[in-house]
Parts: structure tokens; C-alpha cells; sequence
């Protein structure tokens, strides 16, 4: 168990984004804050912080429930990808049933400007069958854990982005791989899709900076893009920015008191 100072406000931050990392080099420069950032693992080299960092999973919200007690957490602040949806549910379910004030880093989503040409869905099953029958070359923003989602449609060339490089074969027959991680750039992205031939983009709908530049590139070579809309998840209270998420930890700041 942890030990309590009254003098520190425990924050728990579920991380694995831009916005994580961001948040992360701001409270290192809070000394009555104490966190820690969370990493689901799923990137094998994360972006470690400059303030302390675990690795994993915790098992469902009642292994967030246990760590939370256990660690005298006062303040969650939820700011992993907007498609971590079940990580964001077990938070909210955590939270309330502890008593521990939950905060959700929310960026914006996208939305369509002039000479875009998306296809919207709800999910990436359907985004596969948005692709249609007719073979075409696919590029694949949506990194490593959902490609099996494409293997029923082989027919298609794809060109798949992830952080890592791929420990063992992708269940994809026709795939490019191209190893890198974000934030990306505009030109570079409208580069990558040319040189590629690229027909048609599937994205999820991260919203953000870090990702966008895959949505511009399309928009610039004129290219559909089948655009997944954000999971639902339980009401929480959010906020679009690291800044409001630091007024909320410094000026709200009093250790939680509840028994253990």
C-alpha cells in the first residue's frame, strides 16, 4: 500500500497518447502533485515520462477498483485514445464505485471540411465492408490490434502504419509495412499515399493533432476516406485541454479522504 502524505495530491493518469505525455510533463512540474502514468502495453517502445510509469493492464474495473484503493489514489484523469473504449468504461465504473473524482483529457473529434470525402461508420467491421468488393489499395490508419478485422477481404492491397515493427506475419496477404510513430506531417503523409497509389484511407476517428495528417493528405489528393465514429462510453465529466485538466488538479486539490 502506499503511503499517504497529506501533503500530496495522488493522481493515477491512464495514458498511451499525445495528450498523456503532455499532461504527464506538466504535473512534473507540480511538487504537492504525485502520479503516475499508465501504459496499457500494447506499444512495445513507449514514450516513457518524466514522472513514474507502469506498464499493463490492472483486470477489469475490479482490478482498477483494487489498485486504486491500494495505492490511495485521489484523482483519475482518463486520458487515453478516444478508442480505448472499454479502459475508459472500467474507469468510470472504477471511479464511481471508489469515490475517486475521474477526469477525462477529451480531444475534439474531427470534422469534415470542404473537399473531404468520407464514408462514416460505426465501427471497423463495418469500414471493411465500406471498402467494397472491387479490388483497391487501402491505406490502414488504424494501427496493429484491428487488421484481422480485414482478413475476410484480401482482395485489397493495403498499406498499414503501425509503431512497432510486426513481430510475426499480418493476417493480411497484399500488406506494405511502414514503421513509424507520431505525430505526422501533412506533406509527408500526401508523399506516403502517392507514392503508394493509395485509393481509399480507413481512419478512426481520433480527432487531435498527432494523427490528422493522414485526413489532410487524403483531402489534398482528393481520396474517400472511410471515417470509424468514436465508441460510446458512460457519462463522465470532460475537458478538451492538458491546461484545464491542470487547473482542476491545482486548485481542487485536497487529498480524498475515505477508509481503505
Amino acid at each position: 500500500m502506499a503511503p499517504r502524505s497529506d501533503k500530496l495530491l495522488r493522481v493515477l493518469i491512464l495514458g498511451g497518447t499525445a495528450d498523456a505525455n503532455r499532461l504527464a510533463a506538466a504535473v512534473a512540474a507540480e511538487p504537492h502533485i504525485d502520479t503516475v502514468l499508465s501504459f496499457a502495453g500494447r506499444t512495445e517502445t513507449p514514450k516513457l515520462p518524466p514522472i513514474p510509469s507502469r506498464i499493463g493492464g490492472f483486470g477489469g474495473a475490479a482490478g482498477l477498483m483494487d489498485y486504486l484503493r491500494a495505492e490511495r489514489i485521489d484523482r483519475v484523469v482518463d486520458a487515453t485514445h478516444p478508442f480505448a473504449a472499454q479502459m475508459s468504461r472500467n474507469a468510470v465504473e472504477a471511479c464511481v464505485a471508489t469515490g475517486v473524482p475521474l477526469l477525462a483529457l477529451e480531444r475534439a473529434p474531427w470534422q469534415p471540411r470542404s473537399g473531404d470525402r468520407w464514408i462514416e461508420v460505426d465501427d471497423l467491421p463495418a469500414a471493411a465492408i465500406a471498402l467494397g468488393g472491387a479490388p483497391r489499395r487501402v491505406f490502414l490508419g488504424i494501427g496493429r490490434q484491428n487488421l484481422d478485422l480485414f482478413a475476410d477481404y484480401q482482395q485489397h492491397s493495403y498499406l498499414v502504419r503501425l509503431v512497432d515493427p510486426p513481430r510475426g506475419p499480418l493476417p493480411l496477404s497484399q500488406v506494405e509495412v511502414v514503421v513509424a510513430r507520431g505525430p505526422f506531417d501533412r506533406t509527408a503523409d500526401r508523399a506516403l499515399l502517392a507514392a503508394h497509389r493509395t485509393e481509399i484511407v480507413v481512419a478512426k476517428n481520433a480527432g487531435g493533432d498527432a494523427a490528422v495528417a493522414k485526413i489532410e493528405a487524403a483531402r489534398d489528393l482528393g481520396l474517400p476516406v472511410v471515417m470509424v465514429r468514436r465508441p460510446s462510453i458512460p457519462p463522465r465529466r470532460t475537458v478538451p485541454s492538458v491546461a484545464d485538466v491542470m487547473d482542476w488538479l491545482v486548485h481542487d486539490s485536497t487529498p480524498t479522504e475515505r477508509g481503505v
